[in-house]
């Protein structure tokens, strides 16, 4: 079975390092990746970036998030365009994994209305609560779009092949993703925010808002455990270690 992996870069964030590493100061300027995951079976995204209108006016789509990060979605950058790039049809979209709803993770998930979505079911129901709506700065315009919805619990194969598996790593939010996606050299951990930065779980460094710090501690153990036997890890917002990574029209090796 041949599989590819593609890196798409859909948007920059700059803010507080603060956020990121509870404690630090000073800024950091972050890319919001987003994956493409190629099976014989159908194309699988996980996570959609920034919604497009995040390009021509930010304050208006993010609130006020956009008086805490500074947003940049260049032209040809939101999801459709680079699924264009790459002769994709967005409809064509299969699955469409969202780790968790904030607003880098699932804007984009207009661009593939036609898309099977597959959601944690604990961040599912929070985020159709108004309490949790409001606690967890979730924005329903990203995601309460009338999508085929495949709520999970736990772990989940996609495929039945194990090639393609959610993780549930809660504790940035209640419900909490992240993809493990089986390469022919070997496994590759999508962390999305259960692992901001290496230096979040090399040094088990939260950050400075979490839904559930001790969960967000157990998923650190447990992708310390999937990269200590081996998997590597790709970390949510990191541009050190993002700078490494392929991009598309380039596989991830």
């Amino acid at each position: 079975m041949s599989l590819r992996l593609r890196a798409l870069t859909c948007g920059w964030l700059s803010g507080p390092l603060g956020l990121f590493l509870r404690g630090e100061t000073g800024r950091i300027r972050v890319p919001v990746p987003c994956y493409l995951v190629e099976h014989p079976r159908g194309a699988v995204l996980f996570d959609s970036g920034l919604h497009p209108d995040v390009g021509c006016d930010p304050a208006a789509r993010l609130g006020a998030a956009a008086e805490i990060f500074e947003a940049e979605l260049p032209a040809g950058h939101d999801l459709a365009a680079r699924l264009l790039a790459l002769e994709l049809e967005p409809r064509a979209v299969r699955f469409l994994v969202n780790s968790h709803l904030h607003f880098d993770h699932a804007g984009g998930n207009a661009c593939v209305p036609d898309a099977r979505w597959v959601v944690q079911r604990s961040e599912w129901e929070a985020g159709r609560d108004p309490d949790a709506v409001r606690a967890n700065h979730y924005d329903p315009r990203d995601y309460d779009l009338g999508h085929d919805v495949l709520a999970v619990e736990g772990e989940h194969d996609l495929f039945g092949d194990g090639s393609v598996v959610c993780l549930p790593t809660p504790g940035h939010t209640p419900g909490h993703q992240s993809l493990r996606v089986r390469l022919a050299s070997g496994d590759v951990v999508l962390a999305g925010d259960a692992c901001y930065l290496r230096r979040s779980l090399e040094e088990r460094h939260l950050p400075a808002v979490a839904a559930d710090e001790a969960a967000m501690l157990r998923s650190f153990a447990r992708l310390a455990a999937l990269r200590d036997a081996g998997a590597r890890i790709f970390y949510g917002h990191d541009p050190a270690f993002w700078a490494g990574v392929p991009q598309a029209p380039a596989a991830v090796a």
